[in-house]
């Protein structure tokens, strides 16, 4: 059916519009907001999870609560307007994206105020290395410090303010503007996509992705594959390499349930999400040798969640699986 003339009119006006610059910065502006938004929300699960979990940590490492930015990560025609989202003005200097409610980083610091020096060193450079190297930088330097140890950071030419951290497990918190539903681990830091962040229902089943990648950090999965030799090219699909990709991905799935009530989340959140997930449209298929499949997967996380809920029951202290010895990889 032929569109009417007044709704081609109408049609005409708003493509008009929408490629004005005007219109482009308010979607930028706004895609920087979401993004800002995003980063709140994992600033704060990541934190609760970690610093409530830390008894049960083998590695530990102090958590701030925050998750840092940098305006390099910008190309120059867009890097006004993103920093625009953190209210930061400086150009130059990385800066303090998000943090957690209640966190040390909560405590005297504002987002987007640029930060000049950490422990009286001067913030890394970065210039010419890889988007994110100033920020690993401070990452790595901070997971080093002892778990409780003040410490100060300089704003600007004169500004101090001196945080003291909280003993939380090892791992950093980041969100790339990715639109795909997914995450990585990689040993010390959770890369979880905005996709993903949209894609979960709410907090708790956001918490159950990341309590899911962060597991993986705990039990030293990416090392550990290493160290047993597996193919990370094409072959990962096939023989041994899937079946040891997989046995880390069944453990992830088992601890996160068990991090999830350690935080205080539903352990129930962790079936819900991984249903909504298994079931999505689009979901990659390339992933059937190394990942469980969703239903079995799903069956695996209620057996944990009634575990959970047995301890919970019978008085006895949460103690999860796999933290002390896990099965090795072979």
């Amino acid at each position: 059916m032929p569109m009417p003339r007044r709704a081609r009119t109408a049609l005409a006006v708003l493509l008009l519009f929408a490629a004005s610059p005007a219109f482009a910065a308010a979607a930028s502006a706004s895609a920087y907001d979401a993004l800002a938004a995003a980063e709140a929300r994992v600033a704060a699960i990541g934190f609760r999870l970690t610093t409530a979990n830390a008894d049960w940590c083998p590695v530990r490492q102090p958590q701030f609560g925050w998750i840092w930015g940098d305006p390099r990560l910008y190309t120059a025609d867009r890097r006004a307007e993103a920093l625009r989202a953190y209210g930061a003005a400086d150009p130059d200097h990385a800066f303090v994206a998000a943090f957690a409610p209640g966190s040390p980083a909560a405590a005297g610091i504002a987002i987007g105020a640029p930060v000049t020096a950490i422990a009286d060193t001067p913030v890394p450079d970065g210039a010419g290395e890889h988007p994110f190297a100033r920020i690993t930088a401070i990452e790595t330097s901070l997971a080093a410090r002892p778990v409780n140890e003040p410490l100060a950071l300089q704003f600007g030419a004169a500004r101090v303010a001196t945080l003291v951290p909280v003993p939380g497990c090892a791992s950093d918190f980041r969100v790339e503007a990715n639109a795909k539903a997914g995450a990585v681990a990689d040993g010390r830091l959770v890369l979880v996509n905005q996709g993903l962040v949209d894609f979960a229902a709410d907090d708790q089943e956001l918490a159950a992705a990341i309590a899911h990648e962060l597991a993986h950090n705990i039990l030293r999965h990416r090392a550990r594959l290493d160290a047993a030799g597996v193919d990370r090219g094409l072959g990962k699909q096939f023989g041994r390499s899937a079946r040891l990709f997989k046995q880390t991905e069944v453990e992830a799935d088992r601890l996160s349930v068990w991090l999830l009530a350690g935080a205080g989340y539903d352990p129930a959140a962790a079936a819900r999400f991984w249903t909504r997930f298994g079931q999505r449209k689009g979901r990659p298929l390339f992933q059937a040798g190394t990942h469980p499949n969703w239903r079995d997967r799903v069956a695996a996380l209620e057996t944990e969640a009634a575990a959970v809920a047995a301890a919970r029951a019978a008085g006895r202290p949460l103690r999860p699986p796999l933290i002390d010895a896990p099965p090795p990889l072979e």
